[in-house]
């Protein structure tokens, strides 16, 4: 006989799963194990789709919010049908740590506390919601498995700290950032794996004392790109990183016709591109179209209705 609750969708189950919590520790570490199964494989979905293309000529916000349910619709549908293998690995992972968990409204484990048991622990589950950020192995900040609506609300503070510096607009300086590093997914890393934290592409040369990587970039030459190899600053978190961005144009006089005009973020981007900060031709039209692109227009408005008042 099949005991198992409904997933998150299927409000009727959540007060089951909450009891079952406390009184079969086992059956609900399986429940939440097959819940978080469907999360991961709504991410991956999420992730296909942002990977394509484009949107069709015939898509609008209506088809693309349908189409949304459609692909959680999915991921239940395939976690609730043996899945793809995650659940039992997540759910023998909690029961080799001898897990205790306490579970939200909605019937998911919003706090897993790990008991004592001897011997080591080989790759820990961390489930999605156990942390406000992601940390990596190393303990830094990492922006990997962000959507575009936390890499934005994420880095805003420390965004309109530096933007207020120079006078532009804080989206502005996170739609480079986002550019820069695919919105987090992209980012330069040290030799370790661990993040470096450089949002903006920033070269470490000889003026630079600090850490610095070896990385692979995309340059053009007379129109043609051409892959080299260059070092790249790191930082101890991304405060630094903005911190060190304003830092750098003001110190080079060249970027001094950019600063000039921050008021309008199209022509400050135009003028960055010609005073030499990227060779990409298209590199301002580029970042103007992650500003006013949808992913950003979403992040934004999801932000303020956060924060309840204007940005």
């Amino acid at each position: 006989m099949n005991t198992a609750s409904p997933l998150y969708a299927d409000f009727s189950g959540l007060a089951e799963l909450k009891a079952r919590s406390v009184s079969d520790r086992a059956g609900s570490t399986a429940e939440v194990a097959r819940q978080f199964e469907s999360l991961l494989i709504g991410q991956m979905m999420k992730s296909m789709r942002q990977a394509s293309l484009g949107e069709g000529i015939l898509d609008n916000d209506q088809s693309l919010f349908y189409r949304d349910l459609l692909d959680q619709q999915l991921s239940l549908h395939l976690s609730e049908n043996g899945g793809i293998g995650l659940a039992a690995a997540i759910q023998r992972q909690l029961d080799r740590t001898g897990t205790e968990m306490k579970m939200d409204g909605m019937g998911m484990a919003t706090g897993i506390r790990r008991r004592f048991v001897a011997g080591p622990v080989e790759n820990p589950v961390i489930p999605p919601d156990a942390a406000d950020h992601a940390v990596n192995r190393t303990g830094e900040t990492d922006a990997s498995d962000w959507s575009s609506t936390e890499f934005v609300e994420k880095l805003w503070p420390w965004a309109l700290e530096a933007a207020n510096r120079i006078g532009l607009q804080p989206q502005a300086l996170l739609a480079q950032a986002a550019l820069e590093t695919g919105w987090g997914r992209k980012m330069i890393r040290r030799t370790d794996g661990s993040p470096s934290h450089n949002l903006f592409g920033i070269k470490a040369d000889g003026r630079w004392d600090g850490g610095r990587v070896s990385v692979s970039s995309l340059e053009y030459e007379e129109g043609s790109a051409v892959k080299r190899k260059d070092y790249f600053r790191t930082y101890g978190s991304f405060r630094e990183s903005f911190d060190d961005y304003v830092n750098f144009l003001n110190a080079n006089p060249r970027y001094d016709q950019a600063l000039a005009v921050t008021s309008d973020s199209r022509a400050y981007f135009v003028a960055l591109q010609d005073a030499g900060y990227a060779t990409d031709p298209r590199y301002a039209q580029k970042i103007d179209a992650v500003l006013r692109g949808r992913e950003m227009n979403q992040a934004l408005a999801q932000l303020k209705a956060k924060v309840n008042r204007p940005l």
